[in-house]
């Protein structure tokens, strides 16, 4: 099964990520696993192209069925192959509910993580405004109580419930994106809390970005 499958991937990038997770979960080691460098601008090469014509990653390919959208991968992996791994979809109708709003609300999350974490990068120069960054960076901060709030509430430990589900797949990338741009453990304990137990996971720690190193990054500090 899983020797028909293809992802290309970039270290780091919480899509990918998501991806790789909801493999590892499923049981479905041993896909064609291809690391491509972002800043040697692989991720526009051809045999990315083939796959994912916007030239962006992750690019996934199982047989002659290619899901390049992250959530849309990882739903398509959990309908495929339910027997197998972890049931990433709760049967739990409240638990159930909670899962895919959280899921949904993921996107949010990472939209305002991006905001700030490549404001200099997407915005030129001449266009970058001081109230803009700190327009960004209060969302942000909003954001991320927001989810500290939801963790409080519980019942958890997971996002959405008792048990590890998609939720934890396509939201934990971003969450882990964010402490390791620097956001401060100790301003939300809840959030750090989930985070060190997740680290810990199979899934996880065989996934973990391997260009990643610890107190490199601080564009979230303060937040």
């Amino acid at each position: 099964m899983a020797k028909d499958m293809t992802l290309f991937w970039g270290s780091g990038s919480p899509p990918c990520w998501r991806v790789q997770i909801a493999l590892e979960e499923k049981k479905l080691q041993g896909y064609n696993s291809h690391l491509m460098r972002f800043d040697k601008m692989e991720h526009k090469s051809q045999k990315v192209l083939d796959v994912n014509p916007r030239g962006q990653l992750p690019a996934f390919k199982h047989g002659d069925k290619i899901l390049n959208e992250s959530f849309a991968a990882c739903l398509y992996l959990e309908d495929q192959f339910k027997a197998q791994g972890t049931k990433l979809i709760p049967e739990c109708p409240v638990e159930r509910a909670k899962m895919y709003q959280r899921m949904f609300e993921g996107i949010t999350l990472g939209q305002k993580l991006g905001d700030v974490i490549y404001y200099e990068w997407k915005v030129p120069e001449a266009e970058r405004h001081d109230s803009a960054v700190t327009r960004n960076r209060k969302a942000l901060s909003d954001e991320i109580k927001l989810w500290e709030k939801y963790l409080q509430e519980g019942p958890g430990p997971f996002l959405s419930g008792k048990t590890f589900s998609m939720a934890d797949v396509l939201v934990f990338p971003g969450i882990a994106y964010a402490f390791h741009f620097g956001l401060c453990p100790k301003s939300y304990p809840k959030l750090a809390e989930y985070y060190n137990n997740l680290k810990a996971r199979k899934s996880i720690k065989d996934t973990w970005p391997p260009t990643w190193e610890e107190g490199k990054e601080s564009k979230l500090k303060g937040i």
